[in-house]
């Protein structure tokens, strides 16, 4: 199968330099996704599009590969085509008319071409052509050349002629890797995976940086959506998952800090511990969820005083969305359901907040605050990369994986629903339940206790963090199921 991937608009305008980085990054992320579903994938093209050929015609595969290509930045449009050498126009109709007959029954149409190169014909002609044939050789209801049920499209290249038979709506913004890192500040919530992904969609390589508030299952807990936002978002290039344990940092700040300004400080307290983290990262510039107004530590004055801590760049992506807002591209972007099983940890710091808080009230409150206990913290912080994730809880705590299944064992795919229906897992003669992996919180404990179950997912690693999770939560009776071809596909693309 053939892709023709559109550009994202503003990389066409850029300079004929800075367009062919763009470009020439773009093809090495659309390999590096794509080549663990298609080892012998081949991505060409320099200037307004690439072409991507796959080695496989089987629709889930090719369900799949277009799937991966939506997810990548950079990308505009991806068009599924089926490439001829140019014929007559004759030939062409013969191609065109047995792959849309059933779509145009009792449908209204239009034919578009556009064509490039010398031709004796015009992209009129040709659509007229073909538009007319096919109104009086198939069951359409007619051509509607404004509001038609179905688009009959082709291009012409020179010698060659394309037929889209889909389109996928891109992703947008940078192709990762051609902006600089950032460290982005998550935890789960709404607004800090939203705000990560809105950087990754730009083209900024994303790293973690987590402060865990809540013990080992919250960490779980954030774990599972910054691996979800890089495997689905960034795996073209490396990140880090960085751990900073602040339970200390709140229990100073709970004992010595005043009521109204705990929150201002902890989110101060944080920054400083970011921008030690992103110093000794190399990175120049922090991420944070914040948007204005939306809590009492969010306001003008308070944010103003927040950012003195720091000499690094702040971006705050979601300054001027509404709750709704951010709620919606959660939901569009599949974290959503992560974010609603999060507590947020940090809500509960301080009972009557200051909405403007005074530079010098702030420092004779810090005067109290034992910054060695700070200190500890950026010392004893953990850095894993993403890929790797759960190797960091593995250390911790060990989970039965097996590539074997006993009689009563039940198999539960916990995969997104859209990997689910592109390749649907088959096992003969055994029971498995499909529950998506943010519904496992909430179903799992309404499970039969006695049965023993094995959690499986298409690359091994977000079964394992949900079934730490699980275990952490006191479920014994939870496992991985992966099968030896997950094993070997690891191996190879290392």
């Amino acid at each position: 199968m053939k892709f023709i991937i559109k550009l994202f608009p503003e990389i066409t305008i850029k300079s004929s330099p800075v367009r062919k980085q763009l470009v020439k990054q773009l093809r090495r992320n659309i390999r590096t996704v794509c080549r663990p579903l298609d080892e012998s994938i081949e991505v060409t093209g320099k200037w307004d599009m690439l072409d991507v050929q796959t080695s496989s015609d089987e629709p889930s595969d090719v369900a799949a590969i277009a799937d991966r290509l939506s997810c990548i930045p950079g990308i505009h449009q991806i068009l599924e085509v089926a490439e001829y050498p140019l014929g007559t126009m004759d030939e062409m109709l013969e191609i065109v008319r047995p792959i849309f007959a059933e779509q145009l029954e009792g449908k209204t149409f239009c034919v578009r071409a556009k064509r490039g190169g010398h031709h004796n014909f015009t992209s009129t002609d040709l659509e007229r052509y073909i538009g007319g044939e096919l109104n009086q050789t198939t069951g359409a209801a007619g051509v509607s050349l404004k509001n038609p049920d179905v688009k009959v499209e082709i291009e012409v290249k020179n010698n060659r002629w394309f037929l889209i038979t889909r389109r996928h709506p891109g992703l947008g913004g940078y192709p990762m890797g051609t902006q600089e890192p950032v460290l982005s500040l998550i935890s789960g919530g709404f607004d800090s995976t939203v705000s990560s992904f809105l950087m990754m969609k730009r083209g900024l390589n994303t790293h973690f940086c987590f402060f865990n508030l809540g013990g080992h299952a919250h960490e779980l807990a954030v774990k599972e959506v910054a691996y979800y936002l890089w495997d689905r978002y960034g795996a073209s290039h490396r990140v880090r998952f960085v751990t900073i344990p602040f339970e200390g940092v709140v229990e100073e700040i709970l004992t010595k800090i005043d009521n109204s300004y705990m929150g201002v400080i902890l989110k101060r307290m944080m920054l400083r511990a970011a921008s030690k983290t992103a110093e000794l990262m190399h990175i120049d510039a922090i991420v944070t969820g914040e948007s204005i107004a939306q809590v009492s530590s969010q306001t003008l004055p308070n944010l103003a005083v927040i950012d003195k801590v720091t000499d690094r760049l702040v971006f705050r992506p979601l300054a001027t969305m509404d709750k709704q807002e951010i709620i919606s591209v959660a939901r569009q972007i599949g974290t959503e359901e992560f974010a609603k099983s999060i507590p947020e940890y940090c809500a509960v710091i301080s009972k009557n907040p200051t909405t403007r808080a005074k530079p010098e009230k702030v420092e004779k409150e810090e005067g109290f605050f034992d910054f060695s206990v700070l200190e500890a913290a950026i010392e004893n912080r953990r850095n894993v990369s993403v890929a790797d994730i759960i190797a960091d809880d593995l250390s911790r705590e060990q989970v039965e994986v097996t590539n074997e299944l006993a009689q009563d064992d039940i198999i539960i795919d916990i995969r997104h629903p859209t990997e689910e229906e592109i390749k649907p897992l088959k096992l003969d003669g055994r029971e498995i339940v499909v529950m998506p992996f943010y519904q496992l919180r909430t179903k799992f404990p309404e499970l039969d206790k006695s049965r023993h179950y094995l959690l499986y997912c298409d690359k091994g690693v977000m079964s394992q963090l949900h079934a730490m999770h699980l275990r952490d939560e006191g479920h014994s009776n939870v496992g991985v199921y992966q099968p030896d071809e997950i094993d070997n596909r690891k191996n190879k693309y290392k």
